[in-house]
């Protein structure tokens, strides 16, 4: 007899959260999941489920965490997972959310990207259920002809209708070739593992549809695909993203992280307490009825949701101490006892202060913050990166909301 839990209640929990834009193909994607399940429950034949996670940089983030979360459900419900690292696909870039080219990456930039996301990944997954593999095992043996063949199944007019090449397209903004390529690998990932499903974001649809259609080509069932809604970043508009640098990484110390979810706009509360919660819908549709009447104050969801997001990744005790950290500095006005000093020997300018000790990666970035306010000494507002400090006793230093550097003199 079957140690599958029944298709039903499996269904239920898999497809929470589930969103194509299109509800016939929900309807569609949904019907094929059931049938899937139902062969492997009739058959114990566990599905065979990936995603994939191109290592454009070495750490993974919370949007990372949205599809990485579906996977785990598939390996508690007893299904086989594979964690998928673009070794190759990262060479060139996935054009999906872009409106310019990306910058290719060196092998060695992609190498050293992907010995981080496999430790961070445990984070999600479980080690002993997950199976990792890397695309250029498959991908860097394909010859031109080979790649000829794969290309044969598609259309240039299917490219160009894609709504990031169309509007580079009417701008007369370059279009390069090797971006096409980019779906033709992903693809062929699908071929390679003989997947059953594949998940993605909803960027990601273009690229997924492309693995059903190679998979026939093959001669092969075609996958199952389900997509999920996007996580913005806490500019609460664009997706999150390194690049943008509106992120969360999933390894960020617990009072950057509680600090860095407070900071975010109270109307990106829904999308992050939907995507990398483990609230339940009724939790959710409760806390927000309770906002929208005005019976729970946004600062106070706020908090609930960044303790929430510091518990999952680092537990109840680093949320506490981060809750604790938070209420000092921002609402209790107070300075955090841990400062990292600096004996200042000689009048130095901000912007050596703060690139030499590594408190912003570079001159370039202390001249923006500067620009935006977002430097203080003293409590009053750095106007010029290259203001002198003098050795005078002791002053504080703040970048941002939760950089403080304590100047001592001598």
């Amino acid at each position: 007899m079957s140690t599958f839990r029944p298709v039903d209640e499996q269904l239920a929990i898999l497809m929470r959260g589930v969103e194509f834009g299109d509800e016939i193909m929900r309807v569609n994607m949904e019907a094929e999941l059931r049938a899937r399940l139902a062969e492997s429950r009739a058959t114990g034949r566990p599905l065979r489920i990936y995603c994939g996670f191109d290592p454009t940089a070495s750490d993974l983030h919370l949007g990372h965490t949205v599809p990485m979360r579906k996977l785990a459900q598939f390996q508690e419900l007893g299904h086989e997972v594979s964690f998928l690292i673009g070794s190759f696909t990262a060479l060139i870039g996935d054009p999906s959310d872009k409106t310019s080219a990306r910058r290719q990456q060196t092998e060695e930039e992609v190498q050293a990207h992907a010995r981080t996301f496999t430790d961070q990944a445990w984070k999600v997954l479980d080690p002993q259920r997950t199976s990792v593999v890397y695309n250029g095992e498959w991908l860097a043996r394909l010859t031109f002809k080979d790649l000829i063949g794969l290309a044969a199944n598609f259309t240039v007019q299917q490219f160009l209708v894609r709504e990031n090449f169309a509007l580079r397209f009417e701008k007369g903004d370059p279009i390069w070739l090797h971006e096409f390529f980019y779906a033709l690998m992903q693809g062929y990932d699908a071929v390679a593992t003989r997947t059953d499903l594949q998940i993605g974001g909803t960027d990601q649809l273009f690229n997924l549809l492309a693995g059903r259609k190679l998979m026939e080509a093959f001669g092969l069932r075609p996958q199952t695909i389900l997509t999920f809604p996007i996580l913005v970043g806490t500019d609460g508009v664009l997706r999150m993203s390194k690049t943008t640098g509106n992120h969360i990484g999933i390894n960020e110390p617990p009072e950057q992280m509680f600090g860095k979810v407070m900071s975010i706009p109270d109307a990106a509360m829904r999308n992050f307490s939907d995507l990398v919660t483990r609230w339940t819908p009724d939790e959710i549709a409760a806390k927000f009825t309770a906002l929208a009447a005005g019976e729970l104050h946004p600062r106070d969801l706020k908090m609930q949701l960044a303790w929430e997001i510091v518990d999952i990744f680092h537990g109840g005790e680093a949320a506490r101490a981060a809750e604790m950290h938070f209420r000092t500095v921002h609402q209790q006005r107070e300075l955090p006892a841990d400062m990292p000093e600096l004996r200042l020997l000689e009048p130095t300018s901000v912007v050596d202060i703060l690139t030499n000790t590594g408190a912003v990666a570079s001159r370039s970035e202390v001249r923006r913050l500067v620009q935006q306010g977002g430097v203080r000494l003293e409590g009053e507002r750095v106007d010029d990166s290259n203001l002198i400090v003098r050795p005078a006793g002791e002053q504080v230093l703040q970048v941002g909301r939760r950089k403080f550097l304590k100047l001592i003199s001598g």
